[in-house]
């Protein structure tokens, strides 16, 4: 069966001449993965951008990570180019014309780029139409909140039918909730943790929930006499469990931790599942969180990730991707070892025999964990700032003869190095059908979602004629193809 491609732009030889109008890229060559580098200006996050477009048109469920606050962007996703959608997004700040006039003049410059890549209102409509864009906001409202704790305080149907998987999904619960208490979050070390998951445990087999409240009075009054073969208050003395019901409840006590335990579901599979006929895009947005926040979340991300990869049959097919934008200080070498590194590197190991792709994106490859990332198939390598940079990368792909092209590329040209390709090529990515307005701040993100929502109810009422899309349709671009990878 033919692998639905991606057209990712226009592509040259690596000394400059040849190629054509269509860099085609097949989906299950990201089933092992890839890797993104370039610094500031490279256009790395445009790449980014247009590999997610190009991934949602082939009907591919995407969950993106989000740490600058760029990809909420995808909320900007026009099913046209009327100058009136544009009025809220242009920048004026250095422009005294009118907002609705530099709209407008947006909107012709948008149409001219797209014709390009012969993208028009045909494939925009049909873009908005089969896609279902998503902001999660975990720890805000801007977007939707998203309940961290969930897999602990919510009983799911995974543990009716996958119970092994629901209690790696608690175990990864159980460590935020003690790292948030500064306590030993280690599964196999920590006391606290045996003792909160069999706790837990308990109530979530019987069918009720585990919520934290009811977690702090089984610890004050157990309703179990023995944990393993010691009696309770041998394994962990009164004392102790009291502290530990006392530090739990001034968390609960906590203003600032109500937002973590509302919203969403953690469910990366609910999230993943499409839904009336749209492929999902499920953008989780950490921007607005300091960074020892960021790393707890998304550490119990990836743990809920690596979760439902494995409830997975196994496919060489692309079934789903995810991506994870900036992944600098989250993939370190050793011996640090943030939250998200385990999940990550599993991930990277293990997702291909199930169908499932993983794109990191960095403009920092020295800080990267060059062991985890050579499991990665494809590297697409922008501008990079110093020497130290492209040697830590060309080292890690053992390719040396990159080296000079490296050093000469211009903003917006990558390096491609695909291991299912004979030759690397250069690479100019398409023009992003996505507004790309920068960072989005809460209340832009805020913005975005109500007038998607108007757009979407427009939509039911009849208002919007999008046309069906075909399953399988990758879509865009035109002229000669390269094809990375053997039909």
């Amino acid at each position: 069966m033919t692998s639905p491609t991606l057209n990712l732009g226009a592509w040259r030889q690596l000394d400059g001449t040849g190629g054509g109008a269509s860099f085609q890229l097949p989906t299950r060559d990201l089933v092992t993965h890839a890797v993104v580098v370039g610094m500031t200006g490279s256009g790395k996050t445009g790449l980014v951008t247009v590999l997610v477009e190009e991934a949602l048109r082939a009907r591919v469920p995407t969950l993106v990570i989000d740490v600058k606050g760029d990809l909420p962007n995808l909320l900007l996703s026009f099913p046209n180019f009327d100058p009136a959608a544009l009025v809220p997004w242009v920048d004026n700040a250095d422009d005294t014309a009118p907002a609705a006039e530099l709209a407008a003049k947006l909107a012709e410059e948008r149409r001219a780029a797209l014709a390009d890549w012969s993208i028009g209102e045909r494939e925009l409509t049909r873009f908005c139409s089969s896609t279902s864009m998503r902001v999660l906001t975990p720890g805000a409202t801007a977007g939707e909140p998203v309940h961290v704790l969930s897999a602990l305080e919510r009983r799911s149907a995974r543990w009716d039918k996958d119970p092994e998987s629901a209690r790696d999904a608690l175990g990864a619960a159980v460590s935020v909730v003690l790292r948030l208490l500064g306590r030993d979050p280690d599964p196999a070390r920590s006391r606290e943790h045996v003792l909160l998951s069999v706790l837990a445990d308990r109530r979530l087999s019987s069918g009720q929930d585990a919520e934290l409240g009811a977690l702090m009075q089984d610890l004050l009054h157990p309703p179990i006499d023995r944990i393993g073969a010691l009696p309770i208050d041998s394994f962990l003395r009164k004392t102790e469990r009291r502290n530990l019901a006392a530090a739990l409840n001034t968390l609960l006590a906590s203003p600032s931790f109500a937002s973590w335990r509302q919203g969403a579901s953690l469910d990366v599979g609910e999230w993943l599942r499409p839904k009336d006929g749209r492929t999902p895009a499920v953008v989780l947005s950490v921007a607005h969180l300091d960074d020892e926040e960021r790393a707890l979340v998304l550490g119990m991300v990836l743990e809920e990730v690596l979760c439902w990869v494995r409830t997975l049959g196994g496919s060489r097919r692309l079934q789903a991707l995810v991506v994870f934008d900036e992944v600098y200080g989250f993939l370190p070498p050793h011996p640090a070892n943030p939250p998200t590194k385990r999940p990550l590197v599993s991930l990277m190991k293990q997702a291909r025999a199930f169908g499932v792709g993983v794109v990191v994106a960095t403009q920092n490859p020295m800080d990267l964990d060059y062991r985890a990332l050579s499991n990665a198939g494809l590297w697409c390598l922008g501008r990079l700032q110093t020497d130290a940079d492209r040697a830590r990368v060309l080292d890690g792909l053992e390719a040396v003869e990159l080296e000079q092209t490296v050093q000469r590329l211009s903003p917006r040209w990558f390096v491609v190095r695909n291991a299912h390709a004979s030759t690397p090529v250069l690479l100019h990515p398409r023009q992003t059908m996505t507004v790309m307005r920068g960072p989005m701040t809460r209340s832009e993100i805020r913005c975005a979602r109500e007038r998607g929502a108007e757009r979407k109810e427009e939509e039911r009422r009849g208002e919007g004629n999008a046309e069906a899309p075909r399953r399988g349709d990758a879509g865009g671009g035109g002229g000669e193809a390269l094809l990375c990878g053997p039909e």
